[in-house]
């Protein structure tokens, strides 16, 4: 029997759910070229403006003459280089943590992270709306696998009534969808009530939040044992590339030991751990960028509402724009890069059935104008649907 993709990709078309890969011709940034076309671009996530930061890229191209370009092998064999191990101790003392690990990307830390502590006769309780990468990591580790409503520390609670041997809850710190924030602190005493273990993928809360920006444990002030395993990716905010888990000792030794994706992969450069330590500096010393970031999103927030945009809750650079209809998102954001605005229309089954919607995110790259050119589009844009949409 021969595999149909034919009549799979036809489907997908015809519910509008059918993906393309940009083509970007530029660095990143707030104005990029895409397809060959200049545009204003909303939708990355360089949240403080530092993927094409001189200083950021300076500093890659001193540790490549240095250490050169490939890793060589894995971090257990003779690929973890000096900058691989400067980077885990700067993370570690950012994080407020006694360890940190590098991993190549976000979905293969937090796929390492929870297949190395939970397996069969374990428990695996993840929220509904986490990211994909948690949501497989559950599924592949061979615990028992359920998921509790979004952000309810009461759903949670019964589902940890019934679970078995050790138990992981996982969620993430920023949604990456929603904008909004895990209620950590209720999460964290269901947890520790049930002597469970609490799990946080903060890929899209370090840089924008906490003081400092350290993220959503640093915004509530949680500690270690509140959160035992928090998991981090560096090309978001940090504007390179590549995940960390940061924790105890025994935790990071123990991802060392049985962490599949970390044991058998190639480390990452040597060159971006040198690059990353440099916006990792950036990060912690330059504060007007999450100032100015706030700032924005508050520009943001009140334009939309003055327009009578459908918001969610958040008060993060994620601004997603409620649209419910695939098609409608589609046109909506066709709409706007034909007024050289690049503004991503997020469908199923990234987000549930019904939810489909721009995914507005800003950058401490942007300025106050160009945000108002966005709400200048999007009041354009949403005066044309809504005859329509009514």
């Amino acid at each position: 029997m021969s595999f149909d993709l034919s009549t799979r990709l036809a489907a997908r078309r015809a519910d509008n759910l059918y993906r393309q890969r940009p083509l970007l011709e530029s660095p990143q940034g707030p104005e990029v070229v895409v397809d060959g076309q200049p545009l204003l671009a909303f939708c990355n996530n360089d949240y403080l403006g530092l993927a094409n930061h001189p200083q950021v890229i300076e500093a890659w191209q001193a540790g490549a003459s240095r250490w050169g370009v490939g890793g060589g092998a894995s971090h257990l064999v003779i690929g973890h280089s000096g900058p691989h191990h400067a980077l885990e101790e700067a993370l570690a003392e950012f994080t407020g943590r006694p360890r940190a690990l590098l991993f190549s990307n976000g979905y293969m830390a937090n796929l390492g992270a929870v297949t190395a502590l939970v397996g069969q006769g374990d428990t695996v309780l993840e929220d509904r709306l986490n990211h994909a990468s948690l949501l497989d990591a559950g599924l592949l580790s061979g615990a028992r696998f359920n998921r509790y409503l979004h952000n309810d520390a009461t759903s949670l609670a019964k589902r940890l009534e019934k679970a078995c041997g050790h138990t992981l809850v996982v969620t993430d710190g920023v949604f990456s969808m929603d904008g909004d924030l895990a209620d950590l602190p209720a999460l964290a005493r269901e947890a520790r009530a049930k002597g469970a273990w609490l799990m946080v993928d903060d890929a899209h809360g370090f840089g924008p939040l906490g003081a400092k920006g350290g993220g959503i444990i640093e915004h509530f002030g949680l500690s270690v044992d509140d959160v035992p395993v928090l998991v981090g990716t560096l090309g978001k905010a940090f504007g390179t590339s590549g995940a960390f888990v940061a924790g105890s000792e025994e935790l990071i030794e123990s991802l060392i030991q049985f962490a599949r994706p970390y044991i058998y992969t190639t480390s990452q450069p040597p060159a971006l751990a040198c690059a990353t330590l440099k916006s990792l500096e950036l990060l912690r010393t330059e504060h007007w960028r999450r100032e100015h970031l706030n700032r924005l999103i508050r520009q943001f927030r009140h334009g939309a509402e003055q327009i009578g945009l459908q918001l969610m809750d958040s008060f993060t650079p994620i601004q997603p724009i409620m649209v419910g209809d695939s098609g409608r998102a589609v046109q909506l954001s066709r709409r706007l890069r034909e007024r050289g605005l690049l503004v991503t229309a997020i469908r199923p089954p990234t987000v549930p059935a019904g939810s489909a919607r721009l995914r507005v995110t800003l950058s401490a790259a942007h300025t106050e104008a160009q945000v108002q050119l966005l709400l200048n589009a999007l009041e354009d844009c949403w005066r044309e649907w809504e005859p329509d949409h009514a």
